[in-house]
């Protein structure tokens, strides 16, 4: 099964902006992640409808962030860009008529529920600007390298 990485890769795109003093281009972000700049405007859309990024058309165009990092926490993100539940693990019968599979659905959607708060709690705590901190100090540790190699247009 395929991992969903839209959360990922736009942590990733918008740590990028934060960076930048001009907009970035769908056509610039989408060359950084190797898709195509449809797949682009349809995820940063959600982003936009959220508040956090704002688009311009035109020369000297693209998209920016909107707001200050600190407001921004990985969670908000998550449901910004209509990312999955977190856990894909289900029950193969919902309703079974089956005791047994009644006691292991019910203990599995109890850990399930869990889990999914205890990480959900976790991601809710960390804004962008502790993800561009902790970069930030990794790049002061490593003088003269660069993360990875800038977009442009």
């Amino acid at each position: 099964m395929r991992n969903d990485s839209r959360l990922s890769r736009m942590l990733h795109v918008l740590l990028h902006m934060a960076r930048r003093d001009e907009p970035m281009t769908s056509e610039a972000i989408a060359r950084m992640l190797g898709t195509n700049a449809v797949v682009v405007r349809r995820t940063m859309a959600g982003l936009r409808e959220a508040g956090y990024v704002r688009s311009a058309k035109g020369h000297g165009g693209g998209w920016s962030i909107a707001v200050d990092l600190a407001t921004i926490s990985l969670l908000d993100v998550h449901r910004a860009v209509g990312g999955p539940r977190v856990f894909a693990m289900g029950n193969e019968h919902p309703h079974p008529d089956c005791l047994v599979e009644k006691v292991v659905n019910e203990t599995l959607d109890d850990a399930m529920r869990q889990a999914e708060a205890l990480l959900t709690a976790r991601l809710a705590q960390v804004s962008l600007a502790e993800l561009a901190r902790r970069f930030d100090r990794r790049m002061g540790a490593l003088p003269g390298q660069c993360a990875e190699r800038e977009p442009t247009g």
